[in-house]
């Protein structure tokens, strides 16, 4: 049986603004939702005022003129019994494409969680579709009124030793960053590159320096003399830290350090304490976040295990909603009088739940139902290979006695190395279910090419196949497997629908399609979510226990994270960066 998640499309043209009309009264009045079709009326919001700058709470009105703040007044002393008005949440790293939807979708949902803006990477659908795919994320983040701001991808392809469907050239990336619509150079992971002067890498580092945009860094477990020499480059950010010491290090060297809390890596809890120490100099990210946790929250769920660890609220305001917006030089407001009407009302400091969320001064979220409209858009994609036979899935045995493994870990984008004795049948090196220790390949999805094959251990599953195009950095197929005839059907579940994720057990085959780039749906988050849920469900049902199956299976390609990967090309050593 061979199952396809498939959803209506839906066509909305235009949307309106919304207003609430309130009266000059100290005493808040029943909201009036307006639907008016040019420009925003003047009104007034009363409640607790969440001052970050000053550090106070005070009760008073927000004056809002045409989008902007035009006065804040203070009517007196805290109303705890109030709901409280405070600037809006900020992801400060995050790949809009690994949450499976277009940027548009995407901020129906982030809008419920009290995100307004997103400092939003495109390498991945640059890494399919090149510049093409840039432009793409950047127009379709346009139809609505969320606050995109994304960055040139630094790195596309990410490596030599893996195959993309494009390449970003220096010339391309210094166009992108002559753009409006571009405010940072994306995450730098070739720090190989930068270590050792090379003229491509540095050539787009210089790029950004000349016009005075941040460079975002990415060196997982950098330390000593090298993240000098990385941090001195001008790279001024990290989100991949993933130990206090690590991250402790650079900060004292100067960089903005980014706690990460996303579907599969999860840092808050080995560097929150930081934020301590350092309140100038954290931000917060999610970095990848697949559907169905972005279904449940944001950036408000690390500001309410912020508080709970008693974190000083006001660095918690600070790292969620203020820093960023000072270091990228971002378009959104924070509270102060001349700023963008970007805010949200919540019912309390401890658990952020989100009342209402406005930007540039209209109401695109009440009482967790989404104002923003649904937009239609035609799909884009970079997919050229052709069915495998189970017979490419094989892997001859050559009298070693003993294999190089992957060990995954939850919750972490690093991976260990261990040597185990391989299980051999008729000539052939097998997965071992017994011992956990299944065949992972990666094909070439650009062009019909020999299958890539390696063994991982942590996994999980104890019978079938799962398969995935979300495969971090490149986005090849990346599939992982108890045998080799229900990996031979995950993988070619995917050659029919051009990309997407799929699972094979028990002669079943459920296939979620991504349409666009083999990466993001054209369906709705809700029913994205849903589907993947299924997914996800099925894959643990088989036996993982990883807490986000496809999510870290996504990250057994991306070269540039320690220690052990498999790219298109073969097994990869990612702390010498070479091929085993």
């Amino acid at each position: 049986m061979h199952t396809v998640i498939k959803a209506k499309k839906t066509a909305v043209t235009g949307h309106g603004t919304y207003a609430t009309l309130k009266n000059q009264s100290t005493q808040p009045q029943q909201a009036l939702l307006v639907r008016q079709k040019n420009n925003i009326k003047k009104m007034i919001i009363t409640g607790n005022i969440v001052d970050i700058y000053n550090q106070k709470i005070f009760w008073g009105n927000v004056i809002i003129n045409n989008n902007i703040i035009e006065k804040i007044e203070n009517l007196g002393a805290e109303k705890t019994s109030e709901k409280y008005i405070m600037p809006g949440f900020i992801d400060a790293h995050i790949h809009i494409e690994s949450s499976m939807v277009l940027p548009a979708a995407f901020a129906k949902i982030a809008v419920l969680h009290g995100t307004v803006a997103t400092i939003s990477d495109p390498h991945e659908i640059a890494n399919v579709c090149g510049m093409e795919g840039v432009k793409y994320m950047i127009d379709n983040g346009k139809k609505v009124n969320f606050k995109f701001h994304f960055g040139a991808p630094s790195c596309v392809p990410a490596t030599k030793f893996e195959t993309s469907g494009a390449e970003l050239t220096t010339a391309n990336v210094e166009e992108l960053l002559q753009s409006d619509d571009i405010f940072y150079l994306s995450e730098m992971m070739n720090f190989p590159g930068v270590l050792y002067n090379n003229a491509e890498v540095l050539a787009k580092i210089e790029a950004a320096k000349k016009i005075g945009k941040p460079i975002d860094g990415h060196a997982p477990g950098l330390r000593g003399e090298q993240a000098k020499k990385y941090i001195s480059a001008g790279i001024t950010t990290d989100h991949e830290c993933f130990t206090y010491q690590e991250a402790k290090e650079k900060l004292d060297l100067g960089m903005k350090i980014l706690i990460r809390e996303g579907s599969a890596a999860k840092n808050f809890n080995a560097l929150i304490d930081l934020l301590s120490d350092y309140p100038n100099d954290i931000m917060f990210c999610s970095d990848d976040k697949h559907p169905d946790s972005l279904m449940l929250g944001h950036i408000n769920q690390l500001c309410a295990r912020a508080v709970a660890k008693n974190i000083n609220i006001w660095h918690v305001l600070k790292a969620a909603c203020v820093n960023p917006i000072q270091h990228y030089k971002m378009n959104v407001g924070s509270m102060q009088v001349n700023n963008f009407a970007d805010f949200i009302v919540v019912e309390n400091l401890t658990q952020f739940k989100v009342l209402q969320t406005y930007i540039n001064g209209v109401l695109v979220a009440n009482n967790n139902i989404t104002l923003i409209d649904d937009v239609h858009c035609e799909p884009i994609n970079n997919f050229n290979a052709d069915y495998i036979k189970i017979e490419a899935l094989k892997k001859l045995y050559s009298n070693q006695l003993t294999i190089p493994v992957i060990e995954a870990l939850n919750g972490q984008l690093i991976t260990k190395r261990i040597i185990v004795k391989p299980k051999v049948v008729a000539g052939n090196i097998e997965a071992d279910v017994d011992t956990d220790i299944l065949k992972l390949v990666v094909v070439n999805r650009y062009a019909n090419a020999p299958v890539a094959i390696a063994f991982i251990k942590n996994i999980g599953i104890k019978y079938g196949a799962f398969a995935s195009t979300v495969a971090h950095d490149s986005h090849n197929i990346i599939a992982v497997g108890a045998d080799d005839e229900s990996l031979c059907k995950a993988i070619n579940a995917l050659m029919d629908c051009k990309g997407g994720l799929s699972v094979c057990h028990n002669n079943m085959l459920n296939v979620l399609p991504l349409q666009v780039a083999g990466l993001m749906s054209l369906m709705p988050v809700a029913a994205v979510a849903a589907a993947y849920t299924v997914l996800d469900k099925q894959v643990k049902k088989m036996g993982s226990k990883l807490a986000a199956p496809f999510m870290t299976l996504s990250f057994m390609a991306l070269l540039v994270i320690p220690s052990l990967k498999l790219s298109d090309k073969g097994l990869f050593d990612a702390d010498k960066f070479e091929f085993v």
